[in-house]
């Protein structure tokens, strides 16, 4: 196990050094003494250590998954992980498993740290706060290591189909891999193949998409067409904006049945898990250069 140094685990978990110094002192793990910190016996249950450095002489480690729930919370909260020992897993930083987090829905960044999502709490995250700072972050039980969408980022199996590419933006967060070829018994994709191509070289399945897609390319937005949803139903996007976490649909069959009830199971689980959604339909497509920049606008993404 990989041992940090105070100040490296405060980076690390992304609050001031002298903030946690007072949250352990506060903790009882280490304690003030002949103007040095030193280690307490209770710190030493926690997993700390002290070190010696011939230049700085004596200092403080700590395991780097360590725990900061207090004793009277349920033993299983005490093996939730933060985003470092996750990052160690999947050999990653921790600031991309937070991006990665972000563009699957599980958290979003706000002004004092990161927030979870409702989809994140469904997964068994736990959103804390600094006791100083008020800075938020989540912790994540260890089952979040094998779930399947996660584990799918990281998946050496590349997209088979010319459609799911995406354009390359320059956030680090859109360098993931796309997620894999649709299923074949999608009955929707079988009579609707993609046989259109936009500017950006993605093919979809009607004018009306070539359009959007168009719009979003000479917006200079980053966005993938028909994409994967983060969650276990199978279902998929008309387009997706990544680096806003922004999902968008096209309702163009607004007369047959069929559509229509695809269409409310999938507004009904957008719904469920507090997805960021715009809708467009024929009338918006007819004036999408007023339309569109207003419906992003509305999820602080502006195009002019």
């Amino acid at each position: 196990m990989e041992y940090l140094s105070t100040t490296s685990l405060a980076n690390e978990i992304d609050i001031p050094t002298n903030e946690l110094f007072r949250k352990l002192k506060l903790l009882g793990w280490i304690d003030r003494m002949n103007d040095k910190w030193v280690l307490t016996d209770l710190g030493k249950q926690k997993g700390g250590q002290t070190r010696s450095n011939p230049k700085y002489g004596e200092y403080i480690v700590w395991p780097e998954n360590i725990s900061f729930d207090s004793n009277n919370q349920s033993k299983d909260k005490h093996k939730l992980l933060n985003a470092t020992a996750i990052g160690k897993h999947f050999n990653i930083s921790n600031q991309r498993l937070n991006l990665i987090f972000s563009e699957l829905g599980w958290i979003e960044k706000d002004l004092a740290g990161w927030e979870i999502t409702k989809l994140g709490k469904t997964l068994g995250g736990i959103q804390f706060e600094h006791e100083t700072s008020g800075g938020t972050y989540v912790l994540w039980p260890e089952s979040i290591l094998s779930n399947k969408n996660l584990t799918n980022v990281f998946s050496d199996t590349s997209p088979t189909a010319e459609q799911s590419k995406v354009i390359q933006p320059v956030k680090e967060i859109q360098q993931q891999t796309e997620t894999a070829t649709k299923p074949v018994s999608d009955n929707f994709r079988e009579k609707f193949p993609a046989t259109f191509r936009t500017k950006d070289g993605h093919w979809v399945r009607s004018r009306a998409e070539v359009i959007i897609d168009n719009a979003l390319y000479d917006y200079k937005l980053a966005h993938a067409y028909e994409r994967k949803l983060p969650i276990e139903e199978d279902l998929y996007s008309d387009f997706f904006i990544p680096t806003e976490n922004v999902y968008i649909e096209y309702w163009g069959m607004e007369n047959d049945p069929k559509y229509l009830e695809r269409k409310t199971i999938k507004l009904e689980i957008y719904k469920k898990y507090d997805f960021k959604l715009i809708e467009l339909t024929d009338d918006d497509i007819s004036n999408l250069d007023d339309q569109l920049p207003k419906k992003l606008l509305k999820f602080g993404i502006k195009v002019y």
